[in-house]
Formats: structure tokens, sequence, C-alpha cells
């Protein structure tokens, strides 16, 4: 199957020769119908031949000019019929002329031409050799010129009924596109509308209970321990409902989004800091030329860093964590180790953190392992390439 696909191919970049390949088989005929004797195969007619060779040049041209060199061929089988009638065959260039013009040209001019030429080529063949223009002979050359014209018709209206009908096909598509992609705003809005509406319902509760717990410490330890209660009720609430909400806004075929600013490997120390004022002790250590990184670098290994330090904070029970930036020749090493105990109690994560830091890694060609140590602890190893293009922009 794939060799008549390559040949197609290599027909469609040369049209002059395309146009020619119908003269091949003509020649061949035609070379063989002048050996054919009374009794007995003889040398072929070889001027016979020749003449048909050059009525064939023109076709060299059909596709570009159709009209032109269907009628040049129509007056040269007239020609020759009327100076040579004893060595004129079938006028099947002619056919092939006006088959092109018929599917190249406009109906008017198909049947303006060939509706002439037929009655044309029928009236000199019977004259020429003295028979009834509606004798078979004379009627089958008419014929034959009409079925060529109708035929390249037909070609022409099929390839139009295909191209029509493939523009509906991708009118439709883009249609049913444009009407997913209304569909999907209109959902990200209402989500977004929601996650708006939990955010501050459940942030003013809040502040609210925080103000009377604070109110009460001195005055009423009870009743302030429950208002500390009821925050840490709603705290956990709103993650709650924010997880779900986030987990509805995540689309695996979401285009990535712009991020201004992008963080950088420079905004490290910030990130560090903020982690290490919660009670994590974090020891950043750097190693190798930190050369210039592709943007797409520096923000992967910030996020997966990110990450991996929140995973600890939340899920591992753990009091030190390390981070390693290992900046090699071609890549840089990632390396976050914690000191969890084996067998801490685990948080009732999604896995999307994990899944995250994966995709990341993996969209901007680098790999990531990630799993417990048997001392205990758990540690997430990043190999990312100091280069890359394009440049990706921040994921949501």
């Amino acid at each position: 199957m794939e060799l008549p696909m390559v040949w197609r191919q290599w027909l469609a970049r040369h049209d002059r020769i395309t146009d020619v390949l119908p003269a091949v088989p003509l020649l061949v005929i035609a070379t063989a119908a002048t050996a054919v004797g009374k009794n007995d195969w003889h040398e072929p007619r070889w001027h016979e031949v020749v003449w048909t060779a050059l009525s064939c040049m023109p076709l060299v041209f059909r596709s570009r000019w159709p009209l032109g060199v269907a009628l040049f061929t129509v007056a040269g089988d007239l020609t020759l019929m009327a100076v040579a009638s004893h060595i004129a065959p079938t006028p099947a260039v002619s056919l092939i002329a006006l088959y092109t013009l018929a599917v190249h040209g406009s109906r008017r001019t198909a049947w303006g031409v060939g509706a002439p030429a037929a009655v044309a080529i029928t009236g000199v063949y019977a004259a020429t050799h003295a028979e009834s223009v509606v004798a078979g002979a004379s009627l089958l050359r008419f014929d034959a010129v009409l079925v060529a014209t109708a035929l390249g018709r037909a070609v022409r209206s099929r390839r139009e009924n295909l191209a029509a009908a493939r523009e509906r096909v991708e009118r439709a598509e883009r249609m049913q596109e444009m009407e997913a992609r209304r569909r999907v705003t209109e959902e990200r809005v209402r989500i977004a509308r929601d996650l708006h509406d939990v955010v501050a319902h459940h942030i003013t509760l809040v502040n609210a209970q925080a103000g009377v717990a604070h109110h009460l410490m001195r005055v009423s330890p009870g009743q302030a321990y429950e208002a500390l209660a009821h925050i840490k009720d709603n705290s956990r609430a709103a993650l709650d409902e924010l997880r779900a909400t986030v987990g509805l806004l995540r689309q695996p075929d979401d285009a990535p989004g712009s991020r201004a600013p992008i963080p950088r490997l420079a905004d490290l120390d910030s990130l560090v800091g903020g982690f290490r004022a919660s009670g994590l002790s974090v020891d950043v250590t750097r190693t190798g030329d930190p050369a210039a990184l592709a943007p797409a670098t520096e923000l992967t290994a910030y996020r997966i860093i990110q990450e991996a330090l929140t995973n600890t904070h939340k899920h591992a029970s753990a009091t030190r964590t390390e981070v390693a930036l290992d900046y090699g020749v071609h890549a840089l090493r990632v390396t976050v180790t914690d000191d969890g105990r084996p067998g801490a109690p685990k948080g009732t994560g999604t896995g999307h953190g994990l899944m995250g830091m994966r995709e990341r890694a993996v969209a901007i060609g680098g790999t990531i392992t990630a799993g417990p140590r048997p001392e205990g602890g758990f540690q997430v190893v990043a190999d990312l390439p100091l280069s890359l293009a394009p440049t990706l922009p921040d994921a949501p």
C-alpha cells in the first residue's frame, strides 16, 4: 500500500509527466495496430507510429492549457483525416484532450468544444471514407467524442461534490469545536464563581471566629476553645471544597497558561523561608556551575521543590529536609530528602502532587523518581535538561 502512495506523491510534484502518461499506452496500441495484416503480423508501419507520437506531444501541457491543447489536437486529427485518410487512426489524442478540457474547464466550454468536435470528426471521416454519417464507424467516433466529454464532466462533478462534502465536514468540526469551547468556558466560569463563593464564605467565617476567640481568650477560655474548634472545622471544610473545585478545573489537555511573574530558582530562599517559619528545618546545597538555565527548567525545578516540601510538611511527620541542586554539564539534578519516620502516619492525599511533578518533568524532557527510603523518610529525585526549545510557560 505504501508504493502507490509514494508514486502518487511523486506524480503530484511532476505535472508534465502526469499529463503525458496517457500517451504511453496510446503509442503501444498504435504500434501493435500498425503491425496487424490481413493474414499475419508484419513489421509495424513506423511512419504512422511516428505521426501518433508527434500528435501526442501537445498532451504534455494538457492540464496547463486544456482549451488550447484540445483545439490543437482536434485540428491535427481533422487535418490528418483529410489529407491522409488511409493512415488516419482513431482520434484518441483528441479524446484525451477533450476529456481533460471537460475536467478542468467549465461546462459551457467543455460542451462548446466537444459537441462541434464530435460533428466535425464524424463528418470528415464519413466524407474521406465515402461512408454515411450514420454508419457504424462514423457513429462510433461521434459517440466516443461525446462519451469523453461526458466522462470528464462526471469526474469534475464528483471532485466538486467531494470538495464540498469535505468543506461541510470541516465546517461542522469547527462549529463543534467552537461549541465545545463555549461550553467549557461557561462551565469554568461557573466553577470559578463557586470557588469564589467557597473561599469568601469560609474565610469570612474563619476571620469572624478568630476575632471572637481573640476577644474571649482571657475572659472565657472555654468559649475561646470552642471558637478555635469551629475555625479548624471551617478551614478543613474550605480546603476540602477547594480541592474538589480545583479537581474539576484540572484537564489533561489544558494548554499551559501564562503566569506573571514566573517563579525561578532565585526565589528559592523565599520559598524555603516560609517552610522554616512553619517549623520545618530545610537545608539547601548547590554544587556544580549554576549556568544560565532555560526558564522552563527553572520553573519546573521550583515547582518540584515546592510540591516536595509541601508533601513533607503535610504528610511525612518530618523535622528536617535537605534540598540539593547539582548542576551538571547537560542536566540539573534536584534532590529533596526528608527524615520522616518509617510508618509515619500519612494524610489522605489524592496523589495529584506526585502526578503533577512527573508531568512537569516529562513535559520538558526530564525524568523524576519518588519514593520512600529504606532507612526512613521520602526522597524525590528529578533530572531536568539545562536548555530546551521551545520554552514552556507555567502549567496550570
